[in-house]
Formats: C-alpha cells, sequence, structure tokens
C-alpha cells in the first residue's frame, strides 16, 4: 500500500505523511528530504545555483527512483504537479491525497515553519500572499486532476486530517498501489 500527498507548502504534507505512516504501518518519505539527499545541498541552495529547472529535474529523478516502492506514504513537494511526467508518476505510486489549505493558512503555518525560510526560496518575486494566491490558482488543475482524494487542512489538526485519509482508504477500498 502506498499513500502520496499532494499540496502546497504549508497544507500539512510532511507532518501527516508521518502521522499516517505511523498509524498504517508503512514509512513516511519526504520528496524534498531526498531531493536534498541527492543533491547534497538546501532546496534553496539547489534554486541558487541551477534555478528552478535543475530543481525540477531532480525532482522528477527522485520521483522516478520511487515507482515501484511498496508501503510508502510519501509526502510530495508543492509543485511536483507542475512536470506532467511527475503527474503520471505520483498516480502511479498509490494513492494519491491533495491537503488543500486556504491562503492564510498557509501563510500562517509557513511564517511559523523555521525550515521553510531556511530550506526553500520564494518562487516569484511577488509578494509572498500575491506569490501563494497566483500559485494556488495555476496549480489548481494539476492538483484536482491527480487526486483520488481532496482533504481540507485548514482548521484541522494533523489528526483529523490523517482520520479523513483513512476513512477514505477504508471506503473507497483503494488503499493504493
Amino acid at each position: 500500500m502506498n499513500v502520496v500527498l499532494i499540496g502546497y507548502r504549508g497544507t500539512g504534507k510532511t507532518t501527516v505523511a508521518r502521522l499516517l505512516a505511523t498509524r498504517l504501518g508503512l514509512t513516511a518519505i519526504d520528496a524534498d528530504d531526498l531531493i536534498e539527499a541527492a543533491a547534497g545541498c538546501t532546496i534553496r541552495e539547489i534554486f541558487d545555483s541551477g534555478g528552478e529547472g535543475r530543481f525540477r529535474d531532480l525532482e522528477q529523478r527522485v520521483l522516478s527512483e520511487l515507482v515501484g516502492s511498496q508501503g510508502i506514504v510519501l509526502a510530495a513537494g508543492g509543485g511536483a504537479v507542475v512536470r506532467e511526467a511527475n503527474r503520471r508518476i505520483l498516480s502511479t505510486l498509490g494513492n494519491v491525497v491533495w491537503l488543500t489549505a486556504d491562503v492564510e493558512t498557509i501563510l500562517a503555518r509557513t511564517r511559523g515553519d523555521q525550515s521553510t525560510a531556511s530550506r526553500r526560496p520564494n518562487l516569484t518575486v511577488a509578494g509572498w500572499r500575491d506569490e501563494v494566491a497566483r500559485l494556488l490558482a495555476e496549480r489548481e488543475p494539476l492538483y484536482r486532476g491527480c487526486a483520488d482524494e481532496i482533504v481540507e487542512t485548514s482548521g484541522r489538526s494533523p489528526d483529523e486530517v490523517a482520520d479523513k485519509i483513512e476513512q477514505h482508504l477504508q471506503n473507497t477500498g483503494k488503499p493504493g498501489s
């Protein structure tokens, strides 16, 4: 069984992946951690030295290496859905759950996350609020097209989000590939 969590940064993918993996007896994997390990530097440094293109190439390679894995809960990067090849890979890995949150929730969560500033770059030159709103709007159809289930995380604890995902897995009888 595999579960793949997609969604914008700050929607709870990493936290929920760890919690859900523990509950289901699976292994939590954070794609950003794998990318940083492969590159030997932070995501911010990857963007600084090679731009978004280099980062997306590494991301695609890391996701491709997960094909055939079993027993994982993957927290995919927020922009993993940007590339069509990644969307295909994510869909083949297992049951894809899109974690959503409103702009205010994302802003509050990312401001409180120490790793956001040190590990992850802003992706545009727009203000943070404008960047989040624009990228959410651009990526919404991509997330939706990959998702087997959508779970709103605004106003919910990680436990409540994990509960919703577990209910989905039980109700659909689709435990993932």
